[in-house]
């Protein structure tokens, strides 16, 4: 399979890649330089906005631009005009603790999860359209990638240092989460899992950083696919273009040596793939 290096843009810890259909453009992060990317891949043209504090997690919104998760808290950006605008922190005053991965739910809500340097301190929040937040899951080492299934009844969720990913039982209509059970459990070696999505036939990509690869997993959680990736740390996957056919991985740079950094040039950019499978079209937020 063909892995395309597609935007040489060395991010230190790139995440969160977010197609926008309506911009036929996909947008991402970078965490550690604080910054929000955009790739509009017909004209090539490569976008990075500054932000005064380190987003780490966007998703679409219907009221036009974006929610956000970031260091801050929750909270809105609109990329014509940069305006940002709080909602609220609900982690305000914890040492070391920050946002990390998130994504909308079908039915417009945003779930994003906290993470520390350390332990197993950190939560899942739901932020409602109303704006009130609610916290979904406790004892989170590092929260990430999360995503639901195509019927919309099972969600998918990433304990990052716990090396599992947890499925749950999800009700669309009041957004609760019940009947937890390890999807996957990989022993250390295999890499940190990190993003994931959910392809159209109902299976789960995720990216395992410092484990070279992206995995496919059916819907039992057995490997059905393994890619592997040019860099060490691909951080999470996202599908979009025109027809949702094409499969794009943010990677990152942190902590890597320099003669780490000689064998894998191309870490820290953005990549493209064709993975031979659609994606799913991504919800907005209603709030």
């Amino acid at each position: 399979m063909s892995i395309k290096a597609i935007v040489n843009c060395r991010n230190e810890l790139g995440e969160g890649p977010l197609w926008n259909s309506a911009e036929g453009a996909l947008y991402w992060v970078d965490i550690h330089k604080a910054q929000i990317q955009r790739y509009q891949p017909k004209s090539e043209q490569h976008t990075v906005f500054k932000m005064p504090f380190k987003v780490t997690a966007l998703g679409l919104r219907k009221n036009g631009g974006f929610v956000c998760a970031s260091e801050q808290g929750f909270s809105f950006w609109d990329a014509s005009t940069g305006a940002l605008k709080a909602i609220c922190h609900p982690e305000q005053g914890k040492q070391g603790a920050r946002f990390n991965d998130g994504k909308v739910d079908r039915s417009g809500r945003f779930w994003a999860g906290s993470m520390t340097a350390q332990g197993a301190s950190s939560a899942l929040y739901r932020l409602d359209c109303d704006l009130k937040v609610t916290c979904m899951a406790q004892g989170i080492t590092i929260s990430n990638g999360i995503g639901w299934s195509p019927d919309n009844r099972r969600m998918y969720y990433v304990d990052s240092l716990r090396y599992r990913i947890y499925a749950y039982h999800f009700s669309p209509e009041s957004g609760e989460i019940d009947k937890q059970q390890i999807f996957a459990q990989f022993e250390a070696q295999f890499g940190i899992p990190d993003g994931l999505t959910v392809d159209s036939q109902g299976f789960i990509w995720c990216a395992f950083y410092d484990g070279w690869k992206i995995v496919r997993f059916n819907p039992n959680g057995q490997i059905d696919r393994v890619i592997e990736m040019p860099v060490a740390r691909p951080t999470c996957p996202a599908f979009g273009g025109e027809n949702l056919d094409e499969l794009y991985v943010t990677s990152a740079i942190d902590g890597l040596t320099p003669k780490e950094l000689e064998k894998q040039p191309n870490a820290g950019d953005l990549f493209v793939l064709q993975p031979g499978v659609k994606g799913l079209p991504e919800p907005k937020f209603a709030g």
